[in-house]
Formats: C-alpha cells, sequence, structure tokens
C-alpha cells in the first residue's frame, strides 16, 4: 500500500514565527484518523523566522529526531547540553522520564527542519541528546541510517525504539531500494525535489505511508534529498 499525503493538504498552523504543516494529528490539528503511522506518531515541517524559535518546554516518554533541511537550530536543555545543529545534520533527543528543552534559529536566515517523533519501547528511563553531522555525499545514491534503535546501525545516533530513520540523495534518474519487509511501517517525505514509487509521483514535502510492502525502489525524477522511517 502507498498513500500519498500531499504537502498542501496536510493540517498546520502560522504562528507568524513559526509556520508548520503536520503529516499527523498534532496540536491544534487533530485529526483522530490520522495519529501516526505504527509508532511513528509526529512528522512536522516547521519554517522558522529568524531570531525566533521555541522557548523551554517539557517532553517526556518520546524519541524526537529533528533533521534540518536548511538554516540551522540552537538547542539548550535541562540536562546541560547545548548545540548548535546545522543542514545535513541531525539531532536526536531522548525525553525518557522528562527533560526541558528549547529550540531557537539564531540564524540571519529561516531555519527549515523536519521533526519527528517516535514512541519508544518502553516509557521512563534517563533522558539524553545527542547530534551528528550526516554529509549529504556520504549518502548520494543509497540510504544511510541517520538515527536507529537498532545495535547494528553503526555511526546512526542512538533512539530508543523499534524504529529506523534514514536518509539519501539522488541525482535525476538514479533509483535506490530499501527492504522495508511486509510487517513494518514506512513513511517516506521528500525534502527536495521529485520521486517516483510503484508508478505514483511524489513532489518535495509530501508524504508517503507505507504497509505491506516488502520492498520499496524509488527513481528520482528530479535530483532529490529524501528522508525515510522504518517503524514497528
Amino acid at each position: 500500500m502507498i498513500d500519498l499525503r500531499p504537502f498542501d493538504k496536510l493540517g498546520g498552523a502560522d504562528h507568524g514565527w513559526l509556520k508548520a504543516k503536520h503529516h499527523f494529528s498534532f496540536g491544534s490539528h487533530y485529526d483522530p484518523e490520522n495519529m501516526g503511522h505504527g509508532s511513528l506518531r509526529v512528522w512536522n515541517d516547521d519554517e522558522i523566522a529568524p531570531n525566533t524559535g521555541f522557548p523551554a518546554h517539557p517532553h517526556s516518554n518520546m524519541e524526537i529526531i529533528t533533521y534540518v533541511r536548511e538554516g540551522a537550530i540552537t538547542h539548550q536543555d535541562s540536562l546541560g547540553n547545548t548545540g548548535r545543529t546545522e543542514a545535513g545534520d541531525v539531532q536526536v533527543m531522548s525525553a525518557g522520564s522528562g527533560i526541558r528543552h528549547s529550540e531557537y534559529n539564531l540564524e540571519a536566515s529561516t531555519t527549515r527542519i523536519f521533526q519527528i517523533w517516535i514512541e519508544p519501547t518502553q516509557t521512563g528511563g534517563q533522558p539524553c541528546w545527542g547530534a551528528k553531522p550526516f554529509p549529504k555525499a556520504d549518502r548520494s545514491g543509497q540510504f544511510v541510517t541517520i538515527a536507529s534503535g537498532f545495535k547494528d546501525d553503526a555511526g546512526a545516533l542512538p533512539i530508543r525504539a523499534d524504529a529506523r530513520v534514514l536518509a539519501t540523495t539522488l541525482k535525476a534518474g538514479e533509483t535506490a531500494q530499501y527492504l522495508l519487509g511486509s510487517s513494518r511501517n514506512g513513511y517516506l517525505v521528500p525534502a527536495a525535489g521529485a520521486i517516483e514509487i510503484n508508478g505514483i509521483r511524489v513532489n518535495a514535502r509530501d508524504g508517503v505511508a507505507i504497509r505491506d510492502e516488502a520492498n520499496v525502489t524509488i527513481k528520482a525524477l528530479e535530483d532529490s534529498e529524501l528522508v525515510l522511517v522504518d517503524a514497528a
């Protein structure tokens, strides 16, 4: 099953400083028929104006992955962690038993991110945060795991979930395959470009929910940058 979720039909909110589109029910956009895809609970497409951001607020029992598409995001949390994550880099926060954090765009231009929330396999535990660069050249033509709950995924940022987050860049005409497995839930969003999956065109920032598909084959119609979640 390939279920296309066009960007222009996503729910969202415009707060002035923040323009957000929600692939699933979130905040004031409540959709009881679209509460997630497997253990993937949130996929927000956020545009954050310069010198604005999210003041300190709490989270618990959620794995939160931030994929920076353009600009940079500056993080600070109640554990004393601070960091600036720029385009091409990824940050992960395991909220565990509870953490407070702030996220600001301290840059001179708009920052664009995907924020992805995945339900953990167990509640509680010590919260933690980490960030890592994933150069686009290193993931050209193939999926690279950038965050994972599986120990064998060396080099990925760890999360406490039965899931992995992957990314790739494809030149127009290139193809990539991913062995999802028919019992898994896939959700794919092009950060840029356009692709085709099983004859279905998917444009930048559209979402694709994938289920009951053992093998996913993607063809780039344009130079494209893709993010994929493989979740229980």
